[in-house]
Parts: C-alpha cells; structure tokens; sequence
C-alpha cells in the first residue's frame, strides 16, 4: 500500500472534498514508537505550526512489549509539546492482541482513557475498531489495514476530527 492510499491521504482529500482549507502534513515514520516519534515532535511542531496534531501512536510499543510507563510518558510529553505549541490534540487510541496477555493488553488500552482524561484532549477509544474484528480488513502481516480499510479507519476518526475543525 502506498501512502496515498492510507487514511492520512484520504483526510486530505475529505478536507477539500468539505470545503476546509486545512493542509494535512504526515510525520509518520512506518515502525515508529512513541520514543522515536517523541524526539522529532520538537523541530516539527516549529516547522509546521499545526492547529491540531493527531497521535496515532503505541502500537510498536506494545506489539514490541514495550513498557507501560514509558509509552504513558512519551504519549503525555506529545501532548505537552504540542499544547504549548498551540495545538489542539487528537489522541487515537489502540489495542493490542490478546496473545500479548490479558493483563498487558488491559493496561495498554487503558493507558489512552487515562491519558485522555488527564489531560483534557480529545480521544478516539480505538482507532481501529470498526476492522479489528475482520481479519480480513488486514494484510497478511495480520497487524497492517489493507487498502480497502483505509476508508473506515478515517470515518472513525472523522466525527472527533471534525468538531474539533469547527472554527480553526
């Protein structure tokens, strides 16, 4: 899948398609965690000056057993970074497999709705729940979205993303 295929791409083509003159930037790095994302946030929020930053981050984390201390650190350091650079946030929650345990896998979820409500910004529960139960909304990795999922996995961000658009 390419990157103008991903959900990313396909936001951008909502904005123009809803008359909203905003620019979506992708800083994304494919197999990022939030450490890696967390020292580039920096030099991008100043290079770009975004009116809203979404993190859709934590997933390599857990899928690499990653701790949960460090990922709840990393994720509230985002939201600080990008707060004080003026920034709304949208945060978009995530889930792991249960192979990772159940008590992991709870905690891990559970980090986002704490996150969330300590810090006052917006939060999508779980990005990919609309797929998650189809496997064959995924690549054969069993982790990525396919191409055809693209599209669901931006209309569960749209309603949050949306609002947040009213007024900017």
């Amino acid at each position: 899948m390419s990157l103008d295929q991903g959900w990313v791409a396909l936001l951008q083509q909502r904005l123009k398609k809803e008359g909203c003159p905003h620019k979506v930037v992708n800083t994304s790095v494919s197999g990022e965690t939030t450490s890696g994302a967390l020292a580039r946030l920096g030099d991008e929020l100043k290079r770009y000056k975004p009116s809203i930053v979404i993190i859709e981050l934590g997933g390599n984390d857990g899928l690499r057993g990653l701790s949960l201390e460090s990922l709840r650190k990393n994720l509230l350091q985002m939201i600080s970074l990008s707060q004080k650079a003026g920034s709304e946030v949208l945060l978009l929650g995530m889930r792991l497999p249960s192979n990772y345990g159940v008590t992991y896998t709870e905690q891990f979820h559970q980090q986002y709705m704490e996150i969330a409500k300590e810090t006052g910004v917006q939060l999508v529960p779980f990005f990919l729940a609309d797929i998650a139960l189809d496997q064959a909304n995924f690549q054969d990795d069993g982790v990525h979205p396919t191409v055809e999922a693209q599209p669901v996995m931006l209309d569960t961000v749209w309603p949050q993303l949306s609002t947040m658009l009213k007024g900017k």
